[in-house]
């Protein structure tokens, strides 16, 4: 388990992930759960189209936020503060399940926001993720290295600023939104109070007991021996 207690920049958590992903396929380390923030960025995945990016790159940068595009599937989403980002890094076996994988990334999300007293569901009709009726409420996009060890994941909406997602359309959906659990809940949700239940929930449904990672994993995140 790795949970920074500041934002991580999206390069290095990137970066990171995927070293982690290829020592995970040749069981160097153990399965491995990342949960964290990031400065605001625009990811594009494999099926991101150029004209769901509304703003232009000039503008994002004079935001104060990065375009990256990048190896996972779906589209554009966007991470930045207040919003729960969870990168599992976990090896399938070798009759890997993705949409299992998918469905218990689900699971976990819809119980933590249950637990809030948000409701919240999957929308198969529509698209992966966890919805509040029309919104999106948690995107959800991930990749199999070489068909068994997951890289990148899911980012729940606490508390962020939505209005950063004028800036995309989001998850490739022109007929849908995005909300929060503190647009939901009428009180402000920040990450603090969403994360432990995040971890109970994805140890629950991934059968997993969460641990400190390996000092020299946690180093990959600046995170001393003694810090998760």
């Amino acid at each position: 388990m790795i949970r920074p207690p500041r934002p991580v920049p999206y390069d290095a958590a990137n970066a990171a992930m995927h070293v982690l992903a290829e020592r995970r396929l040749i069981d160097e380390v153990p399965d491995t759960l990342i949960l964290l923030e990031h400065p605001p960025v625009f990811t594009a995945g494999r099926r991101a189209k150029p004209e769901e990016l509304l703003w232009s790159e000039d503008e994002v940068t004079a935001r104060g936020g990065l375009v990256r595009r990048i190896d996972r599937g779906g589209s554009f989403t966007f991470h930045g503060p207040g919003q729960a980002v969870g990168y599992p890094i976990l090896h399938l076996g070798s009759a890997p399940d993705a949409a299992g994988y998918l469905r218990r990334l689900e699971e976990a999300v819809i119980a933590t926001c249950a637990e809030l007293g948000a409701a919240a569901e999957r929308r198969e009709d529509v698209q992966t993720g966890v919805w509040a009726g029309e919104d999106k409420i948690c995107a959800i996009g991930v990749r199999l290295a070489r068909t068994r060890v997951t890289l990148h994941g899911f980012a729940l909406n606490c508390d962020p600023d939505l209005t950063w997602f004028d800036g995309i359309v989001p998850c490739g959906l022109t007929d849908h939104g995005v909300t929060s659990l503190s647009r939901l809940l009428g009180r402000r949700v920040p990450v603090e109070e969403v994360a432990p239940l995040l971890e109970r929930h994805l140890a629950r449904v991934f059968g997993m007991a969460l641990v400190p990672a390996p000092a020299d994993v946690r180093a990959m995140f600046g995170l001393a021996a003694d810090v998760a």
